[in-house]
């Protein structure tokens, strides 16, 4: 008789995550057999209640969506409604938009960074732990974080779910005192960002590399933040307009979001370590100076090497604030009108955990009678679950505790933010 040996892998809650969502890892006869990254997270129909909602709403709709990332959503929805409008935004309120932008890409990866992906390297089983032993660690980590939130407060109104911005640009234009008084803080956010890239360049790292394809936007003569074109690792290159035509969406049955594949390639990564491998020429000096000295080399396919490129790419934000702040001139008027007209509109900008896709369809009156939202966490599902099957298939011979330890750590490379993802569901109702 042959008996058939299987190994179940069930964690029903991942931790130091955002949002709720669980990992089911099935081997048998030491392959594996299944690996689902299954979000569980009631869908929150963003897409559904946006419709008949007037043009100028989205960017504080889409803000709810996320706490850690809600600068992203306001531009990605803004960029959308004025493509639909035919309205661009002149040079002064475009760079004010990078600006508070860059504010949300310090405090999104200080976070991940410090409090969320840190104690895994370091052998820690949460921030409240490592800070016992090491607290000015996860102190230089909440001052990094909070000069990110001084500059949203600044420009965007508060901290969280901004009330500045608005489709042409802003409610009111910063008192160019008040961005002024942030350069001194932010001159020690960039020594605390630097000394962070070295930090986190000397963790142990797994020896794990994937082959997915990478996407990200790029701007030439620019690191992509808020906009450009579209390319991929495989030579692919679009315009945000032809989003649609290149990425696929398809519903699964573990998952509350949806999957996505670029049509007739495959499943593929936006984020960090994707805007890297095809924009780091763009990067400042400084930036680029400290990626050299971490060792990243032209391209990072190591997922465990993100928290790297998350810590370069706060070292550019930081001293692209510092730019922007010593370039600013207050626009003559925050905003520019931004009449209604009949159209379909698409909109994308990179958010912290990679491209962040937005399109609305307006009637002539400006309201909105469908609207789609492509989150990152959403088009790395699939590719995570790969990787996955594959991390595991090279640690059987681990034990269950510790192998589930390092398929979670293995899942918080991608950051994934659960609870953007998770309006992606179609409601359908039989009432026959």
């Amino acid at each position: 008789m042959t008996h058939r040996y299987e190994r179940l892998i069930d964690v029903q809650a991942l931790a130091r995550v955002e949002g709720e969502g669980a990992m089911h890892v099935r081997v048998r006869d030491d392959a594996v057999e299944d690996v689902r990254l299954e979000i569980y997270e009631p869908p929150r129909f963003f897409e559904a209640f946006l419709r008949g909602r007037g043009h100028t709403e989205p960017p504080d709709i889409t803000a709810r969506i996320c706490g850690i990332c809600p600068v992203a959503y306001q531009m990605s929805a803004c960029a959308a409604i004025e493509d639909a409008c035919g309205v661009t935004v002149p040079p002064g309120i475009a760079a004010l938009r990078r600006l508070l932008y860059c504010g949300e890409w310090i405090e999104s990866h200080t976070l991940h960074i410090y409090l969320l992906h840190a104690p895994d390297f370091l052998g820690y089983g949460s921030a409240l732990e490592l800070a016992k032993d090491r607290r000015d660690l996860v102190e230089r980590g909440l001052a990094l974080k909070q000069a990110g939130n001084d500059l949203i407060e600044v420009i965007g109104g508060r901290a969280i779910h901004p009330i500045n911005v608005r489709v042409g640009g802003f409610y009111r234009a910063p008192d160019p005192a008040a961005l002024r008084s942030l350069r001194q803080r932010l001159r020690s956010a960039l020594d605390q960002a630097l000394e962070t890239v070295r930090w986190v360049a000397g963790f142990d790292f797994p020896d794990f590399r994937h082959d997915h394809e990478m996407l990200s936007l790029t701007s030439p003569g620019r690191y992509p933040i808020d906009g450009g074109s579209v390319v991929t690792t495989g030579g692919l290159t679009f315009g945000v307009r032809d989003f649609e035509e290149h990425v696929v969406e398809e519903q699964v049955p573990h998952s509350t979001a949806l999957h996505a594949r670029l049509a007739g390639r495959g499943h593929y990564l936006t984020g960090p370590a994707a805007r890297y491998s095809l924009n780091h020429q763009w990067l400042s000096p400084v930036a680029r100076e400290a990626a050299d000295g971490a060792g990243l080399g032209g391209e990072c396919r190591n997922p465990f090497r993100s928290i790297v490129v998350r810590a370069v790419e706060t070292v550019y934000a930081v001293d692209e604030a510092l730019r922007l702040i010593d370039e600013y001139e207050p626009p003559p008027e925050p905003s520019v009108p931004v009449p209604p007209r009949a159209g379909i509109g698409r909109g994308a900008t990179e958010a912290p955990r990679g491209t962040l896709f937005h399109r609305y369809e307006l009637d002539a009156g400006g309201v909105l009678t469908t609207a789609r939202i492509v989150p990152p966490t959403s088009q790395n599902q699939a590719a995570i679950e790969d990787d996955l099957a594959r991390f595991v298939a090279g640690r059987l011979d681990l034990d269950d505790e510790h192998l589930t330890a390092q398929c979670e750590q293995a899942i918080r490379n991608y950051d994934p933010c659960i609870s953007c993802a998770t309006h992606f569901l179609d409601l359908h109702v039989d009432r026959g």
